[in-house]
This record gives C-alpha cells, sequence and structure tokens, in this order.
C-alpha cells in the first residue's frame, strides 16, 4: 500500500529552505524556484542544494555535465555504462553528493522537451537507487516527486508536446534536434517511476550498496536490467516463481532458495563453526548475488558463508516475507506452545507453507547434535539469526520491538524443534 507522499506546497518550501538559488545576466537576478527545477541545457557553476564543504561544490557541477551526458543532452565520447559508472561511483564513494545528484535529475526531467532525454534521466535515477538512498531530510521530497509520475503518462505527453508547441516559432537549429527526438519514445515514464518508487522504499531501509569495493560496469548493467526484468532478490515469491516458470517449469520451490541452500550443504556448511552467525565477505557475496540473478551459480565457489550470507539476505529481501504480516500476531501469541506454533503454518498459503517448510527442514539438519557440536550452532542460535528473516514487526516503539524479538526467535525455535518436514526431502 502506498503512503501518501508530502504535499505539494509542503515540497516547495522545503525546495525554497534547501535550494541553492542560482542568478544570471550581468545583474545576477535570481533564478526563479520554477527555473531552478526546469530542464537547463547549459552548465551550473554551483550547486543545487545549499553546502559549505568546498569539494562538494565543485564535484556538484562536474557531475551536472555526467547527467546531461548520460542523459544525451550534451555530447561525449563516454559510452553511457561508463558515465553511469563514474556517476555513481562519485555518490557511492561521497554521501554529500547523493542528494546532489537526486536534485539534478529532479531538475532534468521536469520540463524536459525531449522523450528519450527524460526517459534516461529516471533511468539513471532507478539506476542510483540500486546503489545508495537520499537522505533522510531529502527522501520525503524525492518521494514525492516519483509518487507523482506513477500515473502521469498522459500528462507527461500532452505536456511536452504544449512546451514544443510554445518554443516552436522561436526555434534554433539545436532545438531542432531536441524537438526531432520527441519521437523516440522508450518505456512509459510510470514504469521507471513505479520501479523507482518501489526501490526508494526498500534503499531507505538497507542502505544501498555495501561493501567496500567500487560500483562495477556490470552491476550498472544489471540495476538497468532490473527496470524490466524484476531481481530475484526483493520481488515476491509470487514474480519469483512466475519468472522461473519458463526455465524451471516443475519446480514447486523457488529456484534460488533450493540452489543456495544445496551449495551450504555441498560446502560443508552443517560443519563450518559460526555458520550463519559469521558473515561472508561482503564484496564475494554481492558478487554472487550478481551470477544468481542471471540464474547461474559459480563452480568456484569455496566459503559456505557465501552463499550462507546470501541466503539469508534472499529471505530478508522479501517483498513480504516468508511468513505473511496477516499472521504475525498469531506467530507471536504462540511462540510458547508448539502444537499451536505448527497449527499456523498449516493456515499459510501454499507457497509460503512450502517455502518455510524447505528453509525449517533446512535448519533442522543444522540443529542435529552433530553438527551443533562442530558449528557451535545450536537450535536456539539458529533461531535467533534466521527470525529476523521469516518475521517483520511493523512496530516504530522500541519496546515492543525488543519484546517481539524475543517472541520470534522463541515462535521459530518451536517450529525447529517440533514441526514435521519429512515431506520436503526430494522437493524441488
Amino acid at each position: 500500500t502506498l503512503r501518501k507522499p508530502i504535499s505539494q506546497s509542503s515540497m516547495t518550501d522545503w525546495a525554497s529552505k534547501n535550494l541553492n538559488m542560482h542568478t544570471q545576466g550581468i545583474f545576477r537576478r535570481r533564478i526563479s524556484l520554477s527555473n531552478m527545477l526546469s530542464w537547463n541545457g547549459g552548465s551550473i557553476k554551483k550547486p543545487m542544494l545549499i553546502t559549505s564543504n568546498r569539494t562538494i561544490k565543485k564535484e556538484a557541477c562536474e557531475m551536472f555535465k555526467l547527467v546531461q551526458s548520460y542523459m544525451g543532452d550534451r555530447q561525449t565520447r563516454m559510452d553511457r555504462n561508463d558515465v553511469a559508472l563514474v556517476t555513481v561511483t562519485k555518490c557511492w564513494s561521497m554521501q554529500g553528493l547523493r542528494d546532489e545528484l537526486y536534485i539534478q535529475l529532479i531538475r532534468q526531467t521536469t520540463d524536459n522537451m525531449c522523450y528519450r532525454s527524460l526517459a534516461w534521466g529516471w533511468e539513471l535515477m532507478a539506476i542510483s537507487l540500486a546503489f545508495f538512498s537520499p537522505s533522510p531530510k531529502f527522501q520525503s521530497y524525492l518521494e514525492g516527486y516519483i509518487y507523482r509520475h506513477l500515473d502521469s503518462d498522459e500528462k507527461i505527453a500532452q505536456h511536452i508536446k504544449e512546451l514544443v508547441d510554445l518554443k516552436n516559432k522561436k526555434i534554433t537549429k539545436s532545438r531542432k534536434k531536441r524537438k526531432q527526438n520527441t519521437e523516440d519514445e522508450g518505456l512509459p515514464i510510470s514504469t521507471y517511476a513505479k520501479y523507482c518508487y518501489r526501490k526508494l522504499q526498500k534503499v531507505a531501509v538497507t542502505g544501498g550498496k555495501k561493501g567496500l569495493r567500487k560500483p562495477t560496469v556490470e552491476e550498472i548493467m544489471h540495476s538497468r536490467n532490473a527496470i524490466l526484468t524484476p531481481s530475484l532478490f526483493g520481488s515476491s515469491l509470487e514474480e519469483i516463481m512466475l519468472r522461473q516458470q519458463e526455465m524451471y517449469p516443475g519446480n514447486k520451490l523457488p529456484w534460488v532458495q533450493t540452489q543456495l541452500s544445496q551449495q551450504v550443504l555441498a560446502l560443508g556448511g552443517e560443519q563450518t563453526e559460526g555458520i550463519f552467525r559469521i558473515p561472508g565477505d561482503i564484496d564475494e557475496v554481492n558478487a554472487l548475488k550478481l551470477q544468481v540473478d542471471q540464474w547461474k551459480i559459480p563452480n568456484s565457489l569455496s566459503d559456505p558463508n557465501i552463499p550462507a550470507s546470501l541466503l539469508k539476505l534472499w529471505y530478508r529481501e522479501l517483498e513480504e516475507p516468508v511468513i505473511p504480516q496477516q499472521f504475525y500476531k498469531e506467530c507471536i501469541s504462540n511462540y510458547e506452545n508448539p502444537d499451536a506454533a505448527v497449527a499456523v503454518v498449516q493456515l499459510l498459503p501454499e507457497l509460503n507453507r512450502l517455502v518455510l517448510c524447505y528453509l525449517i527442514h533446512f535448519l533442522q539438519i543444522f540443529a542435529q547434535p552433530s553438527n551443533v557440536g562442530r558449528t557451535k550452532m545450536d537450535v536456539n542460535n539458529l533461531a535467533m539469526v534466521m527470525a529476523p528473516n521469516c518475521l517483520r514487526c511493523q512496530s516504530d516503539d522500541p519496546r515492543v520491538i525488543f519484546e517481539n524479538t524475543r517472541k520470534e526467535m522463541s515462535f521459530l525455535r518451536m517450529l525447529i524443534v517440533h514441526l514435521d518436514t519429512s515431506f520436503i526431502k526430494g522437493l524441488v
């Protein structure tokens, strides 16, 4: 359910307080707020947002040229993938540039007469959201802007036509080129907006790309492809099963779940101390995630903590948790009652029930005394590390969260100890 974003007046108020108002002409007249937030074919001499950081001031002006280059509004010899890589890497490395990039993209996708340029601006926003979130201070503004484009295709087409008609009498040769580009239509803007909206919700929680390794061209291309082809991470179970229907039509369980689970076991995870507790190298986990999203499992894996960490991430990033939200209260109410806990599982939708039973069956392997002696991960530890990936508390109250965390762990422990998952053997 989409929550109602901030109002247009609140957005205007935010902009008037935070925009670094530019000037023009020999008398250095201040540019109006609407012009500050409308497409600009020239360069900028200072950042869009107020800042005292000298490095940010310099980098912001260079980044505006990169944004224009990616959108096709400035000539460059660089490949668009490379332009995106340089832009994203700057912001990923320098936190102070992130809001600046998003406000520049808002500007360049407002009153833009060229549909292709407009689409590429939205595409760059979608790519950027795969790597970093805006600051909490700026998130509501960006969210409001994206929200207003969720169902705006007809309005955008009409607005572009009006802008072109308005400027028709004063068109220069260079403008004629831009006008001709309005014919090059790609994806509807609402497709980008819907993707960006969902991505913003997630990245605001997860914080974007982690690790020390800088973004790569492969990750740029992958994040662009994800706009049309949803990732196996962060989607719903139903979407994932629909996507794998073509490749694995007979599978009753998500391919990503079974493959990563089998990899953990194949690499001796049930004999590895601290499995699921000790995280795998984050850069290697990111690399494996890229491969898995292309339906590939590399042969070069040697550390079971890598697929184990990615498996936890997959459960954690599901659009809706394995145990859907409407069953949450029932779970934490029956955290001490084995029969009631098992009964909740039988009430789940069929796909969720199978996915949860596969996970519990998998954890029961690690809970065997012969394995616990090696992993030092008994049933309590397994429940502690896995419960947050299966159940999600919706409260904002720290006391409720703290109290429910204990109940979530206890509920999962009940399932590991008492749920009969023997039917899962051989099920894929």
